[in-house]
């Protein structure tokens, strides 16, 4: 049974005083909804907390709306220009090297001219076995292959039809070197195949572009294929066996005849890759990828030397095409608006209501002008990372990672009915590939402020985040809102009119850009209270002309629930080595003191004051703080020190000048074990009843200019800030330092 939704996105997360935003909603169950601006203040609606808050505002976008549900086109595709001048009537060849993940989930497209009667397609059969059609309109006729592609195997493959003749020649043949492929040259092959079938016929152009990886249906582009091509064209003649045995060997394919031939190795830069994809022939039929098909992929002639498309460029010519991916739902506006020039800076969000069914669309407002001596800068890199997560349902061994039953509300449900809506950074695509493209166009269930993991029973991520916020407003901090997307496009700049910027619970996903902004902004004498764990970990890229969506390349080290293939370590994005920033020479120790330690979310614990904390200089830290152990409370499952851990390590970078004033070592499960990427060999004793690495220290160091970093190590410390209503130990800690930062000289 299909469950009623309502639900959307707005066009950016971030938005300025006079600036419009366009609102996207889709709903089943519903024709129309109730719109109300609000500003969220808290969303976690434990008991044991304030609960859920929002506050109304008035808003010329109030009211009700028409509700209709969207469609979505899923998938990674190319579409081709200036299609018309393949008339496959003519008479063709068509060649190109596959490499498919799936050949046996079903039809998917080649290259094809193709609307399901009309037309010609090189595709995959449903028998997983190369096949060409040719079409009329009133019949067709089909060569197919007797044997069926390897998944995961490089093939050059061809279709030629010669209208005078009326013969329709398919053939296929695996390219396999030593690295290229899932298996070696070392495996006996009867894969090999060629053939030939008479066409009655006439072929008639359809009135649909042509297409790299899928073909035109009913419902939008259906047969989307699931693999890499590398090298695809299409000559206005027979080509000779001669002819197609050179290009199968790497020569470049005849002028005589050319009509189009697509090097994906064109225009690369060491600044990255975009989507067009280059037509050397004469009418320049560009391809336009469609939900970006991935690029900086290997080739059928990658030889294992070089590991990056910046190295060896002819060698990246795989182009990688998902059935499933999305980045943009690219539904229509069903209201707009302009935000009023006087709104506060904050945390919004457009609520809708059906009856029963509701929903927050979330968006954060920035001033035109910094007025606020503090900014909350909201962790929207890591938002994405996690966006719409399935492997907390999907994968094995996730309740022995989080130590918990998993508890399933609705929205799991939902999303489980709505995989158009895509997937997260933690996922595999339908072929088991790593998710490394995510957006905000989308309908996101995380970026809503009652949302509850469904591995942990807790609120993570944005609505972790909003107790920060509540907390803010709870002792009357005035606070501006930035966002990530604002720090990596304006880098420093964003930063430096405020005397101290807070992160999230769990900034985990930073940019170069970003990451350069921080720390120019710390040795200017900027102040950085870092309320979270597992922070500056994971490597990003934007593009300016897409910045609402993000690549990342998870390599081998890290907690991560996919690995990169090999040579394929480098992003499209920017041409920059994804992985951790560990690995790149810059540990989070070197920006906030602790860098991470260890993840469990079985229990959360307190902190135990350390000697450096008692040192004078440091010592206003703990005022109003009676007891040397504090933090066993919070809405992170009771305590202060817990979900995700940093640790203070000297060797690591942490800052010789650095105060190590508490941590909660000692106390934590053998479901806290050490991280992954600090285990050069296993063995017993690396969980938290045994390792002394395992736990979370508070920081604080002194940086250049008078500037300062404190860090909590610890994800859960936001979420009891708002415990007995911000009359907490753990709040007096932060705003002391808060307080002190933001003071006015003398």
């Amino acid at each position: 049974m299909r469950l009623p939704y309502l639900t959307g996105y707005c066009d950016r997360l971030g938005v300025k005083n006079g600036e419009r935003l366009s609102f996207m909603v889709s709903g089943h169950g519903a024709d129309t909804a109730e719109v109300q601006i609000v500003r969220l203040i808290h969303g976690d609606e434990n008991p044991a907390g304030p609960g859920f808050i929002e506050r109304e505002i008035d808003a010329s976008c109030n009211g009700t709306i028409a509700v209709a549900e969207q469609t979505t086109q899923v998938g990674s595709f190319m579409v081709i220009d200036g299609s018309e001048h393949f008339d496959p009537a003519a008479g063709f060849t068509v060649h190109a090297f596959i490499w498919p993940t799936t050949p046996a989930q079903g039809p998917q497209g080649i290259v094809t001219r193709w609307d399901g009667s009309k037309g010609a397609a090189l595709m995959i059969n449903e028998h997983g076995c190369l096949a060409v059609s040719l079409g009329d309109g009133a019949g067709t006729s089909t060569v197919a292959a007797d044997v069926p592609l390897a998944s995961h195997t490089w093939y050059f493959v061809s279709a030629a039809y010669d209208p005078a003749s009326g013969e329709l020649t398919l053939s296929q043949e695996a390219v396999i070197n030593a690295y290229n492929s899932r298996v070696s040259s070392i495996v006996p092959r009867d894969d090999t195949w060629s053939g030939i079938g008479s066409v009655a016929l006439t072929p008639v152009a359809p009135d649909v572009s042509l297409l790299l990886a899928g073909f035109h249906g009913a419902a939008g582009v259906e047969g989307l294929y699931n693999g890499k091509i590398d090298r695809a064209g299409i000559h206005a003649r027979t080509l000779s066996g001669a002819e197609l045995a050179a290009i199968r060997d790497g020569a470049a394919p005849p002028a005589a005849g050319l009509l189009s031939y697509w090097d994906p190795t064109v225009g690369y830069t060491d600044q990255g890759i975009g989507d067009t994809l280059h037509d050397s022939g004469p009418h320049a039929m560009h391809g336009h990828g469609y939900n970006r098909p991935v690029r900086a992929m290997t080739g059928y002639n990658w030889n294992g030397r070089d590991d990056c498309f910046r190295l060896a460029p002819a060698q990246y010519g795989g182009i990688y095409y998902n059935s499933d991916a999305i980045i943009d739902c690219r539904w229509q506006p069903a209201f707009e608006w302009t935000v009023a020039d006087d709104l506060k800076s904050g945390v919004y969000a457009a609520r809708l209501r059906a009856g029963e069914l509701e929903d927050h669309i979330v968006f954060f407002v920035r001033p035109k002008t910094p007025t606020a001596k503090i900014a909350m800068l909201m962790p929207t890199a890591s938002y994405l990372a996690y966006a719409n997560e399935h492997f907390v349902l999907d994968a094995t061994g996730v309740e022995a990672i989080t130590g918990h039953t998993l508890i399933l509300h609705d929205v799991d449900y939902l999303l489980g009915q709505h995989p158009e809506w895509g997937l997260s950074s933690y996922d595999h695509h339908a072929d088991g590939a790593g998710v490394c493209y995510t957006s905000c166009r989308r309908p996101i269930m995380g970026l809503r402020p009652k949302h509850r993991m469904a591995s942990t029973g807790i609120p993570w991520q944005f609505p972790a985040d909003l107790s920060i916020v509540y907390w803010l407003e709870q002792l009357g901090f005035d606070y501006d809102v930035i966002t990530d997307e604002d720090l990596h496009r304006e880098g420093v700049g964003c930063l430096l009119p405020y005397k101290a910027v807070l992160n999230g619970t769990h900034s985990e996903y930073y940019s170069e850009e970003m990451m350069d902004a921080s720390e120019a902004y710390l040795a200017a004498g900027g102040h950085i209270a870092y309320l979270g764990a597992n922070g500056y970990y994971w490597v990003v890229a934007f593009r300016d002309d897409e910045p609402w969506c993000m690549e990342i390349r998870k390599l081998d080290a890290g907690s991560r629930a996919w690995q990169a293939a090999p040579g394929e370590y480098y992003m499209a994005t920017n041409g920059e080595k994804g992985g951790i920033w560990r690995n790149r020479g810059r540990t989070p120790q070197k920006l906030t003191g602790v860098g991470f330690t260890s993840e469990g979310m079985d229990e959360s614990k307190p902190y135990r004051r350390l000697p450096d904390s008692y040192d004078p200089a440091v010592a206003w830290v703990f005022a109003g703080v009676e007891s040397d152990c504090f933090g066993d409370f919070g809405l992170a499952h009771d305590g202060a020190a817990g979900i995700e851990l940093d640790r203070y390590d000297l060797a690591l970078g942490t800052p010789p000048n650095t105060w190590l004033l508490a941590s909660s070592y000692g106390q934590h499960s053998d479901n806290y074990p050490h991280v992954s990427e600090e285990i050069a060999f296993n063995y017993p004793g690396l969980g938290g009843t045994q390792d002394f690495q395992v736990r979370a220290d508070l920081t604080y160091a002194a940086t250049t200019n008078d500037g300062a970093v404190f860090s909590t190590g610890s994800i859960a410390w936001g979420q009891a800030l708002p415990w007995n209503d911000g009359n907490n130990d753990v709040s007096r800690i932060t705003a002391n330092v808060l307080s002190r930062w933001i003071a006015d000289p003398g």
